[in-house]
């Protein structure tokens, strides 16, 4: 009988189709919620706003969005079928970035990114855990579905400029807008429905028990760490265009290479949940967390005194040590959660935190405009201090058993 190293990751009982549009999901969930990000000069030139700066807040409505519909999407998800919520998901972003595509003024366009926003708060609490359910890797499993994740971040940053230089804005929604909804098509006709929904199954069990006080205390913990790490992701990410438009004035300032700069820089930076992943089962699940948030902050330190290319090289090295810590949160469900209840924990928990760090979308333009990146990027250092503070009192565990070989 063949065997199959356990650190492949194989997500168990879906065929590979389903698996891999599982994936491309997530790359879909983040390109739609950056996409306004890219555009945004474009946009305000054409809607008649003097810098992108005062555009930017209009955005914070799909943020909010997709962090307070995670708890109903999540309690859904459990209840109704992973399936049912996925396919909405397909077409339900698609239609809104179509909608986003026709609008007028700001305040309409605010309209269309928050519909975005709300379905785009379907996958989380939803996708990931019908990702990870009966596999014996999660770890592996989540960091290939980070990657596809931040890949899509990339091509946010690459497609979106390339469209709006060569065709317009209003492009960067309609194009990836079809092809979601024809995804979701897709996966409605080779998806297996589900025989009763997650709530109602049996097994599932959390790979470590905890007693109630601690399972309390790693959730809170597990919260807080997320709430500081998608401050910075959502000042990253959001920002990170305009940084670069910033840094490299005078050298380049061709909106189509500088947009594959980024994709270039997010590229790199997405294999890092790969090794990630890998060692979340592999190691102690503590300490690699804190080092990963610890590294931040010298490199945001460093990122806000260079300009051109050791910007980027720095903002390169930054974003490796963000995106590789975006897979903890995911796999400490696994870890602690039973799966039947995992979709819903997974929505209170990215409900608050992607909820309360939504404000760095709404504050990232006044906050460049009244005090510059550099002052940002100080900030940014401080809170991955706060987050690795947060990381030490996680409760302490023995390092995970090396998977058998399937």
């Amino acid at each position: 009988m063949n065997t199959v190293p356990s650190a492949v990751p194989v997500a168990g009982g879906f065929p590979r189709i389903v698996t891999f549009l599982l994936n491309v999901a997530h790359g879909i969930d983040h390109m739609f919620l950056l996409i306004f990000a890219t555009a945004v000069i474009a946009i305000a030139h054409e809607f008649g706003h003097s810098s992108w700066e005062d555009l930017m807040p209009y955005g914070v409505g799909a943020f909010f969005l997709f962090g307070l519909g995670a708890l109903p999407a999540g309690r859904l998800g459990d209840l109704w079928g992973r399936r049912v919520m996925m396919i909405i998901f397909f077409i339900g972003i698609g239609v809104a970035a179509l909608l986003t595509a026709l609008t007028q003024n700001a305040w309409q366009l605010a309209v269309g990114l928050t519909l975005v926003g709300a379905f785009a708060a379907i996958y989380h609490p939803v996708g990931i855990p019908m990702l990870v359910q009966h596999v014996s890797n999660p770890g592996a499993v989540i960091g290939l579905n980070g990657l596809f994740g931040n890949l899509g971040i990339a091509v946010a940053a690459l497609v979106t400029g390339l469209l709006v230089k060569w065709i317009g804005w209003r492009a960067a929604f309609v194009v990836p807008g079809i092809l979601t909804i024809v995804c979701g098509v897709i996966f409605a006709i080779v998806c297996p429905k589900e025989s009763e929904a997650p709530s109602k199954r049996k097994g599932g069990k959390a790979k470590v028990v905890l007693s109630p006080s601690m399972l309390v205390r790693a959730f809170t913990v597990m919260t807080a760490a997320a709430v500081t790490g998608s401050l910075i992701f959502n000042f990253t990410t959001n920002g990170n265009s305009q940084l670069l438009t910033e840094a490299f004035r005078g050298v380049l300032e061709d909106p189509a290479v500088l947009g594959a700069l980024l994709a270039l820089i997010y590229a790199i930076a997405s294999f890092a949940q790969l090794v990630v992943g890998t060692l979340i089962d592999r190691m102690p699940f503590k300490p690699l967390q804190l080092w990963m948030s610890v590294a931040q902050i010298p490199l945001l330190i460093l990122a806000a005194h260079t300009q051109a290319w050791w910007l980027f090289f720095a903002l390169l090295a930054v974003m490796i040590f963000v995106f590789g810590s975006i897979p903890f949160t995911d796999a400490m469900i696994v870890r602690y959660v039973d799966d039947r209840l995992r979709s819903r924990i997974a929505g209170m928990r990215l409900t608050v935190g992607f909820g309360i760090s939504s404000l760095a979308v709404w504050l990232l333009g006044p906050m460049v405009k009244g005090m510059g990146f550099s002052a940002l990027l100080w900030i940014m250092a401080g809170i991955a201090a706060v987050r690795a503070a947060i990381v030490l009192l996680l409760p302490d565990e023995p390092a995970p058993a090396e998977p058998a070989r399937t």
